[in-house]
């Protein structure tokens, strides 16, 4: 057949193995146009002395198909091995997380019989860009990183997604009251391009009150846009009081490649004991037959397990006496959702498909005025082990120059000088701001720091101070 799509496909590790092949069995079963080729990731990667965890011909397969179905995996304990899962959302450019969360009251148990909201989650910065470093003997730095095009497509996507799928409302969740740069153009970004989308609400809420109200009443969700950190939590949570984990899939999509996969884990102790639920893999593979445009298929395949759970024919994860009529394993549950191939359920909501949804698209930067950017100064970061911030002022202070003067020194974020506070807390990692009145140059904060450096104090790294069209690109210390 022309239109069979080749898929790349990863049995993993742990109940993985049983749960992948219950899925395709009831995908084939279906119908699906698809021709899978196998490749090995995992555990038995990562022993080989990979700590990728995948070899460079599953790579191969992965760029030839660009879409990959993925059973969980197990990463063995102790430091060296990278996560797959984002090893592959990077070198894939997976830049969306998409998690439908939904609810099937009365036939698994939940708080929130009403509840059916998708949580669409940027995937590759934030925190997790991973960029991480050990600034003094006692102190670790993260770097979050929020940039103009990563928010524009990821919002983008949000929004053809609430189109798409007949959604009505966008929600963005950010702590921009907190973080006023990095969350601060995440919701900034948001409102730009939600102004473009008339037809669908929009509505932003801060991450932490959003998080309890969602948790609370998730019904006054229906799609939630969030950075990466926050969207990993909360889509955890999400499934979790929409009934069990075990029953979400997830789909990581990019402009040319896509992963779909369940959320939870390897589950190692309840391998080869044919107990594992398979739900949550197969609705991701419902996903990945959405994007592989057999909208047929996947309507097939969830209806029928949709009949399934409403039947109460139920694994023991979600079996539950006087609700399930029927506890059954791994493969007896395949062959149950195989057995009802092409009926609808009657309680539960049927499905319906139409089209595959939006596909990834690269932000349009060409149109945009670069900023006049100017230099005002240099935060210098010291390693300065006797905690004496007295002493660390006056040997900077002679380091001053060239118009730069010293204005503030602070730890965590916290200014100690001048005019700390005794009970602040303090580190052996300090910020030295230095900044000139009238501007500066590169040239002269390179000469700063050798000066610095004179005095005896360790520099462990810099950030420049610069202003963007007049704005400054930088924040004020809490006290400063």
């Amino acid at each position: 057949m022309s239109n069979v799509s080749r898929i790349t496909v990863a049995y993993g590790d742990g109940i993985g193995p049983e749960i992948m092949a219950a899925a395709l069995h009831i995908i084939q079963s279906a119908g699906a146009r698809i021709e899978p080729e196998v490749i090995e990731i995992g555990e038995k990667v990562y022993l080989k002395g990979n700590s990728a965890g995948i070899e460079p011909s599953a790579w191969e397969s992965l760029r030839r198909t660009k879409v990959f179905y993925k059973a969980p995996i197990t990463t063995p304990q102790g430091g060296g091995f990278k996560s797959l899962n984002v090893t592959a959302r990077k070198m894939l450019g997976l830049y969306a997380n998409v998690r439908p969360c939904v609810s099937y009251h009365p036939f698994v148990k939940t708080k929130h019989p009403n509840m059916n909201i998708v949580i669409v989650r940027e995937n590759e910065e934030d925190c997790y860009a991973g960029m991480e470093y050990q600034l003094s003997d006692t102190v670790m730095e993260c770097l979050k990183i929020i940039t103009r095009p990563g928010s524009e497509r990821i919002a983008r996507y949000a929004f053809e997604y609430a189109l798409q799928h007949n959604r009505k409302k966008v929600t963005c969740f950010t702590k921009d009251n907190i973080m006023k740069m990095t969350d601060g153009m995440f919701h900034k970004i948001f409102d730009e391009i939600g102004a473009d989308y008339p037809s669908i609400e929009k509505e932003h809420w801060i991450v932490d009150i959003g998080a309890a109200k969602m948790a609370d009443t998730p019904e006054a969700f229906d799609v939630i846009l969030m950075p990466n950190l926050y969207g990993d939590i909360l889509s955890d949570v999400a499934a979790q009081i929409a009934g069990s984990v075990g029953l979400a899939g997830s789909a990581n999509v990019g402009s040319q490649c896509a992963m779909f996969e369940a959320i939870h884990g390897s589950a190692p102790r309840r391998a080869g004991q044919n107990l594992a639920n398979p739900s949550g893999l197969l609705l991701g593979g419902v996903l990945m037959l959405v994007h592989l445009n057999q909208p047929d298929i996947a309507e097939r395949v969830h209806n029928a397990w949709l009949c399934t759970m409403e039947d109460g024919v139920h694994t023991y994860d979600v079996f539950k006496e006087g609700t399930s009529k029927q506890k059954v394993g791994t493969k007896e549950f395949g062959e149950a959702v195989v057995a009802r191939l092409g009926k609808t359920p009657h309680t539960l909501k049927a499905v319906h498909y139409s089209a595959a949804p939006p596909k990834a698209a690269h932000a349009a930067e060409a149109g945009r005025t670069p900023a006049k950017v100017t230099v005002e100064g240099i935060d210098v970061y010291v390693a300065w082990p006797s905690l004496d911030t007295g002493k660390l002022a006056t040997a900077v202070q002679k380091a001053v120059g060239d118009g730069l003067d010293l204005i503030m020194i602070d730890n965590r974020g916290v200014k100690v000088w001048p005019d700390g506070m005794a009970e602040t807390l303090c580190t052996d990692a300090y910020r030295c701001r230095f900044q000139a009145k009238n501007g500066t140059t590169s040239k002269q904060t390179v000469a700063l720091l050798g000066r610095v450096l004179d005095q005896g104090v360790e520099i462990v790294k810099t950030e420049t101070l610069r202003n963007f069209d007049g704005q400054a690109g930088y924040t004020l210390s809490q006290g400063q």
